[in-house]
């Protein structure tokens, strides 16, 4: 075998869930983080993906899709920044809250669907991967990103849901992914989002890298929103929260900024019109492939629950349009490349797609806002 898939509870995750119960799990992290790292060989992401192929062996294969170029004239002197952005489903959840109806059990397996997900990140190949809803961290994602050259972050939820549902495998949360090669580690903050001055269940990172080739600082932030109906000014407030802590690692937009969530808001929330309308200056990448550049797509998640089929654009990836550019963005999957079950499936692991965008530096840093 190439590697060990996580197809058991980890030591380290064993020391980590002891620590739940003490809330001391910030004081654990670097140090399990350090000591899983030490002990495992890089792997070469090709034998990764073959493995991962021959678990799948028996489902259809991924859905192609296809890259769309949106660079302009402007001509860019480095490598593009890939980053990718992606709800992946924690575990726990799908198979025992979130009630897909038409989504047969069996294509739930974790010891499948962690390849199909494994599967997704290798084809795209990020340079900066930033996820929700990981509820395998320690004995799936970290050992294994480690080894193909990414340093690993993860902030769990304090409540998380994971853990009302049995044989749970620890909370969730979201979790960052640099490539060392590409990118050196500045500043990290894990954020606890409050809203209406009290501290919620919903979290942020945000590290500040800086790019080798380039020598050029900027944040990169990932964050998953109170979900549900009914929590809009809810989600107004953490999203304001976010924007406040970012203004402040940022320097007032003096460093670019990528940020990427699951913000469980339509374009048509009051959080989505703060991130729109802030002082940060940033543009939603995903509107620049619609014809205008103006709207967002019509979905990135899409699946069937006993009230019935959900359809809704919730996820995107927010940056800094006065120093970034987007060359290009993965282009969604169709309604029939879905097909009439909706997601998640046998083909397709989340019921969240993944976005992927290629960024580059504007050539005038010292441009004015």
């Amino acid at each position: 075998a190439v590697c060990s898939m996580g197809n058991s509870t980890s030591r380290l995750y064993s020391v980590l869930a002891k620590t739940l119960s003490s809330g001391a799990v910030s004081q654990h992290q670097d140090c399990l983080e350090q000591l899983d790292s030490a002990q495992l060989d890089p792997i070469d992401p090709k034998d990764l993906l073959e493995e991962c192929q021959i678990v799948l062996q028996k489902r259809p294969p991924r859905f192609q899709r296809n890259f769309v170029n949106l660079k302009k004239n402007t001509a860019s002197n480095h490598r593009p920044i890939r980053v990718m952005q992606w709800n992946i489903l924690a575990q726990a959840l799908g198979e025992g809250k979130d009630n897909f109806v038409q989504c047969p059990m069996e294509a739930l397996k974790w010891e499948e669907r962690k390849c199909l997900i494994l599967e997704e990140i290798l084809a795209y190949k990020p340079d900066i991967l930033c996820l929700q809803e990981v509820d395998h961290y320690f004995d799936t994602f970290e050992p294994l990103l480690s080894r193909l050259g990414y340093q690993c972050t993860f902030f769990p939820k304090p409540w998380s849901p994971c853990l009302d549902v049995e044989h749970n495998n620890g909370p969730d949360g979201c979790a960052m992914f640099f490539l060392k090669e590409r990118f050196e580690l500045v500043s990290s903050a894990n954020i606890r989002l409050t809203a209406m001055k009290l501290k919620t269940n919903q979290v942020a990172i945000a590290q500040t890298l800086k790019c080798h080739e380039t020598g050029r600082l900027f944040c990169i932030a990932v964050t998953h929103l109170k979900a549900r109906t009914g929590w809009e000014r809810f989600r107004s407030a953490q999203g304001c929260d976010l924007l406040q802590n970012l203004k402040s690692i940022t320097q007032g937009a003096k460093i670019p900024l990528i940020v990427c969530g699951d913000f469980n808001a339509e374009p048509t929330e009051e959080v989505y019109r703060e991130f729109s309308n802030s002082s940060l200056n940033l543009n939603s990448a995903y509107k620049l492939l619609s014809p205008d550049g103006q709207s967002e797509p019509p979905y990135t998640t899409w699946k069937i629950r006993p009230s019935g089929e959900c359809r809704h654009t919730l996820d995107y990836i927010w940056y800094s349009q006065h120093a970034l550019n987007v060359n290009s963005a993965l282009g969604l999957l169709t309604e029939e490349q879905i097909g009439p079950n909706r997601l998640p499936s046998f083909n397709y692991p989340s019921d969240h797609l993944s976005l992927v965008c290629d960024f580059s530096f504007n050539q005038d840093p010292d441009r004015l806002l």
